[in-house]
């Protein structure tokens, strides 16, 4: 039986059809794949997260030395016998940071350091088996979103280039009657460095996957790229700051130089230039590397500023307020560098400032993801 026409219909139309739904292509996967990649993305960022600050303790405990091998898999077994652990013991003996710094220690005090770093590394191999069997799920199950094989592999594949940094970090520290005691700095910078490189990237991944792709497609179209501009050159600049950070830490040299804002009473250290050769003094001079981080320290506030002075042009309610966020965190920031130099980089302190870059750095990409895809905004809340 034939339906009834509507009297708007045209002569000849064969009725009203319903209009496709546009469907992204993220969207157009399996059910789930969406939510549930970006739930384990998120626990990934978590363990990152308690892996930087696991390895800042084993810095300022001294602890990352006491093994001195890499095992990546046998490695995962600590001493399970008296004489396992003073073989491990012995090995330990046979470096320069025991014979010039730690020759005091006994057996006990050795399983204390041994303990951090062991726990360094178990997790490390936590989170790439977190990684592995996530992706491979993922993969298996036909969940993986078309464009998105590539964006995981990268994490996986730099969480493993990762690893052999952190042995290659470990391995300038490992020496005999050459009189080294800590790894070479900028080694443990480029350690430092790509962890938050790696965090970065699964920040902004858990970023983009919280909304749909459509939603995306249509928020690009209003984004505002003096903004976005604007906080990638904050984000940039926040990356080079941690890597000076790094290089403080590398040489303790937040240990010395305690006053603020002057250093040991003068604006510029006087033996800021006592190396030879004379590029040595940029990664092994405790007043010139502490200088540098200081002096960028107060370039990155007021880059900051300008940068939030901008962000609330925005006509965007949600971006203004990250971008408030963003200036805050780097303000804090500053507050906890200046504490950590009073203090001596006191353990609770320093730890406190390492992990406060992480919240740095997730804000200002938040600042940054939100000038790229902006969130629709009233005309009352623009105003």
């Amino acid at each position: 039986m034939s339906q009834k026409r509507s009297i708007f219909e045209e002569v000849g139309s064969e009725g009203p059809k319903e209009a496709p739904k546009a469907v992204g292509v993220i969207d157009s996967g399996a059910k789930g794949a969406r939510r549930g990649i970006r739930l384990w993305l998120m626990i990934l960022f978590v363990l990152v997260v308690l892996m930087i600050a696991v390895g800042g303790l084993t810095r300022l405990t001294d602890s990352g030395l006491s093994i001195t091998e890499w095992r990546p898999v046998t490695g995962a077994v600590p001493p399970m016998s008296a004489a396992d652990w003073q073989s491990e013991f012995e090995k330990y003996k046979q470096i320069d940071q025991w014979a010039i710094d730690n020759n005091w220690m006994t057996l006990e005090d050795f399983k204390v350091i041994y303990w951090w770093e062991w726990g360094h590394r178990q997790l490390g191999r936590v989170i790439g088996l977190v990684w592995a069997l996530g992706f491979l799920g993922f993969a298996v199950a036909r969940q993986i979103p078309t464009g998105w094989t590539g964006r995981l592999l990268l994490i996986g594949g730099l969480g493993g280039l990762q690893g052999a940094i952190g042995w290659w970090m470990v391995a300038s520290g490992v020496t005999s009657g050459e009189g080294v005691t800590t790894v070479a700095s900028y080694r443990l910078a480029t350690h430092l460095g790509l962890a938050f490189l790696i965090l970065g990237f699964i920040t902004w991944y858990i970023l983009l996957l919280g909304r749909s792709e459509r939603d995306l497609m249509q928020a690009r179209r209003g984004k505002e790229a003096k903004q976005f501009s604007l906080a990638t050159g904050l984000l940039h600049a926040t990356y080079v700051q941690i890597l000076l950070g790094a290089l403080v830490a590398g040489i303790d040299a937040g240990r010395s130089y305690n006053d603020w804002p002057l250093m040991a009473g003068q604006v510029f250290p006087a033996e800021a230039f006592d190396l030879e050769p004379l590029w040595r003094n940029f990664f092994e001079n405790a007043g010139l590397v502490q200088f540098v981080h200081r002096s960028w320290g107060y370039l990155l506030m007021i880059f900051a500023i300008v940068v939030w002075r901008r962000g609330q042009a925005s006509a965007h309610k949600a971006t203004r307020f990250a971008f408030n966020m963003s200036l805050a965190a780097v303000f804090l920031q500053m507050v906890l560098g200046v504490v950590t130099v009073l203090t001596f980089a006191h353990m609770h302190v320093a730890i406190t400032h390492q992990i406060m870059a992480v919240i740095v750095v997730v804000l200002i990409l938040r600042a940054r993801f939100l000038s790229h895809y902006p969130i629709a905004t009233s005309l009352r809340d623009a105003a």
